[in-house]
């Protein structure tokens, strides 16, 4: 009944342990776990996700993931049942040779959260190594002298195991003259002597043949066993004696290979061959034998290997020295390893957050990384930097573990890629380091508004263009990146002489271009004022402006415009007078003539193009005034036509043409009774020379014999007139000859430039006088055409009953 209690008991410690194990340690925020060692892989050590308090689809999620030093992984997380598992069968001898607890630490990182968690697993040890001795055979010398009581000192077996799965008992095998006795040391460990119980005697038995035992105290129970081979020798009465029962030495771990460590002695004060002494390893781990060489004669210590202090700091070995006798001394030697600055320190980088946004906080965790050193104390110390001209910095998190943030706001368009240096220098002397090279790229964010080069664009485009005519072209930068910096254009909306703008311009939404969708006339639209807007594809969008100033350029796309003089609309002919007793230089009359272009094309020119009278009149080239060239003579006839043509300056230049007929007369009968023959000119856009000439030709003999008849007409009624003023006395003074006189329906056209005329009644005759010319160079204001509009009228004279003169203008 006692076996199935203590085994009840026996299972619940060891639920208890594993209940404990894996309780969450709030005062370090670690979780602790515990696993025997040699599991299978894929054991469960324990739910990681509860722990956590995750679900098991939320690990991958939140990037969760193991990170841990070392080029061997323990452990494995299953992200489906989110259970930490085993990645391999767990030999906790290997880890940890003999210490009382074998702990491993493993962090957890929570990607998402920059977050690590410890967890602490214990490996606890099960019976799974056997006592072994160094040697299957041991082979021991006693002298048969030696009493009883004797003790001899047997190898020691070696079980990796610890706690009662370790070496825990010795046993002999049956025996008469030997026994067994088990010292326990102070550290625990027991040591076994051999006792000699009954005196020997070589002479009856040379040789005992005895089988040592050890035991370790597992379940299952493990042993191992050695056998004992007893010679027995002659008389040898000394054993040999070491200096020291221990012996000390430190030592650098970058000592050359052979270098001496030192010499341990044995004295035997037997002589001659009793009193030679050999000496050779009685106790030493096999991982550590082939790193020493132990010379047998003169006990001097050396190492074969180079030794490293981060495989192992300290050595623990017994040497035996032998007489030939075969008695025995032991000692004990202590070899301590110093550490040297031998090892730099390692940076890994165990998570990186690469690309990071430009307009991520400061704070901002860049990269995880975890510094170690194998050496220890001050070379094992590691401080870590960054160059301080970088926006990042270091920040210690648990262990041995820096998080790399950033200090400021990042700007992708001054720095897109990062070449991070993490120096790493341990505490030396002389110190070393170890930089680490990480490369951060900065993801764009739309931060920038698409700019123009400049404020305000100026074009210029001809009038009378081709429709879908390219104009200008404007271009905006945006120092974003992809979509961010991926720009369209298009126009604020805006009306221009009551029409929408977009019926005028289009511009193209990915080039920029700008055209025109109509023809424009420079003498209706002469400059338009719009604005461009660029407008990237970020979310949210940015947008910029750019004012553009459209100038239409002039075309000499118009003829000059004749203002005066103007053509009568009731079918008479414009005429303007000049008296025969005008000088040279006399201003007789002045065109006046406008162009609806501008600059050059709008500069005029005026130029006699046919004279009636060759060499009578000139043209002012620039003035469009009409002066005599000469005085009038007698010869010169009545009636005088003129074509004058005016031209502008542009590339080709156009013209215009008008017909000008001047009458030339001392009296104002004398002007009626020739104009009644005269006809309303041809229009001159419609006349030339030709016409002219077929003309003359034609009506020069009808023109002869009306001339005639009108002239015995005028005769008669200046008989009739005459009688008229002469009963009433009256006088007829001030008639502007800016008038038209009509005569019979023929009109005559008055200069327009003032004059002074009167009429007098001298000897029966009515005389027109002319006063000196004029030649001041006048226009007649806009102000007298419009008072005198229409400018045709007509001046009849008519018979007075109350012998009065009178003037009736209609």
């Amino acid at each position: 009944m006692a076996a199935p209690s203590n085994s009840r008991e026996r299972s619940e410690l060891v639920l208890l342990c594993v209940f404990l194990g894996m309780l969450w340690e709030t005062g370090t925020g670690q979780i602790r776990y515990t696993v025997p060692e040699e599991t299978d892989k894929g054991y469960i050590v324990g739910n990681l996700s509860k722990d956590l308090g995750l679900k098991s689809q939320e690990l991958a999620e939140h990037g969760v993931r193991i990170i841990s030093r070392g080029k061997t992984q323990l452990f494995a997380l299953n992200p489906k049942s989110g259970s930490l598992t085993t990645a391999d069968r767990i030999d906790r001898e290997e880890l940890c040779a003999q210490s009382a607890r074998c702990l491993v630490n493993i962090n957890i990182l929570v990607e998402d959260r920059g977050k690590l968690v410890g967890i602490e697993i214990e490996i606890t040890d099960i019976n799974d190594n056997t006592p072994k001795f160094q040697a299957e055979n041991l082979e021991v010398r006693m002298n048969e002298i030696a009493a009883p009581g004797t003790r001899y000192s047997l190898p020691e077996a070696v079980d990796p195991d610890v706690g009662v799965n370790s070496l825990q008992s010795y046993q002999l095998s049956p025996n008469h003259h030997f026994s067994l006795d088990v010292q326990t040391a102070d550290d625990g460990t027991i040591t076994p002597e051999l006792v000699l119980e009954r005196a020997l005697d070589r002479e009856q038995e040379a040789a005992h043949h005895l089988v040592l035992t050890a035991a370790d105290g597992g379940d299952p129970r493990r042993s191992g066993t050695v056998r004992i081979h007893v010679t027995v020798l002659d008389t040898n009465d000394n054993a040999p004696v070491f200096a020291q029962p221990i012996y000390r030495v430190k030592v650098p771990e970058n000592v050359p290979q052979g270098t001496r460590l030192l010499t341990v002695r044995a004295t035997d004060p037997d002589e001659g061959t009793n009193g030679k002494v050999t000496y050779k390893f009685r106790k030493i781990n096999e991982k550590h034998s082939p790193l020493f060489h132990l010379n047998e004669n003169t006990g001097e210590i050396s190492t074969a290997k180079n030794l490293d202090y981060e495989e192992c700091t300290f050595y623990e070995m017994e040497i035996q020295a032998e007489d030939v006798g075969g008695l025995l001394g032991r000692t004990k030697v202590l070899i301590s390893v110093e550490d040297v600055n031998d090892n730099r320190p390692e940076v890994i980088v165990t998570s990186l957050f690469s690309p990071v946004l430009e307009n991520s906080l400061p704070g901002a965790i860049i990269a995880l990384l975890n510094v170690h050193d194998r050496d220890s104390g001050k070379n094992g110390q590691v401080v870590c930097h960054t160059p301080d001209n970088l926006p990042f910095k270091l920040e210690k998190s648990i262990n041995n573990y820096y998080r790399l943030v950033t200090w400021e706001y990042l700007d992708r368009e001054k720095v897109s890629m990062y070449n991070i240096s993490v120096m790493a220098s341990d505490l030396g002397v002389p110190p070393l380091s170890t930089a680490t090279h990480i490369v951060l790229h900065v993801a764009d964010t739309n931060d920038n508004p698409p700019a123009f080069p400049q404020a305000s664009y100026s074009a210029y485009i001809p009038e009378n263009n081709p429709r879908g005519a390219s104009i200008f072209s404007v271009t905006a930068n945006d120092p974003d990146s992809e979509e961010n910096a991926r720009v369209t254009y298009s126009l604020i909306e805006d009306t221009l002489q009551g029409a929408p703008l977009s019926s005028y311009l289009s511009i193209n939404s990915d080039t920029g271009v700008l055209y025109a969708l109509q023809s424009f006339d420079y003498e209706q639209i002469r400059d338009l004022q719009l604005q461009i807007t660029a407008t990237d594809s970020g979310d949210p969008p940015l947008s910029g402006n750019v004012s553009l100033s459209l100038f239409v350029l002039d075309q000499n796309d118009n003829s000059p415009k004749i203002l005066y003089p103007t053509f009568p609309t009731d079918g008479s002919t414009g005429v303007e007078l000049a008296p025969r007793s005008a000088e040279p230089g006399y201003l007789v009359t002045k065109v006046v003539a406008v162009d609806g272009d501008s600059g050059q094309n709008a500069w005029l020119s005026y130029r006699l193009l046919k004279a009636s009278e060759p060499g009578l009149f000139v043209v002012g080239l620039h003035t469009g005034e009409v002066r005599t060239a000469r005085a009038l003579q007698d010869r010169d006839t009545l009636k005088q036509s003129l074509v004058v043509a005016v031209q502008d300056h542009g590339q080709p230049p156009l013209s215009a043409t008008v017909t000008l007929t001047v009458a030339v007369a001392d009296s104002i009968p004398d002007v009626l009774a020739d104009l009644s023959t005269l006809d309303s000119p041809a229009n001159p856009r419609d006349s030339g020379l030709t016409t002219y000439l077929v003309l003359a030709v034609a009506v020069v003999s009808c023109v002869f014999l009306a001339f005639v008849i009108v002239l015995l007409t005028l005769r008669l009624r200046r008989w009739h007139r005459s009688r008229l003023f002469q009963a009433t006395g009256g006088e007829l003074a001030g008639v502007p000859s800016s008038h038209f006189v009509g005569i019979d329906g023929v009109q005559a056209f008055l200069q327009t430039y003032s004059h002074e005329v009167s009429l007098t009644a001298d000897s029966g005759k009515s005389h027109v006088i002319f006063p000196q010319p004029n030649y001041a160079d006048m226009l007649i204001s806009q102000e007298s055409c419009e008072k005198n509009d229409p400018l045709l009228t007509s001046i009849d004279f008519h018979e007075c009953k109350d012998q009065a003169a009178c003037i009736k203008v209609s």
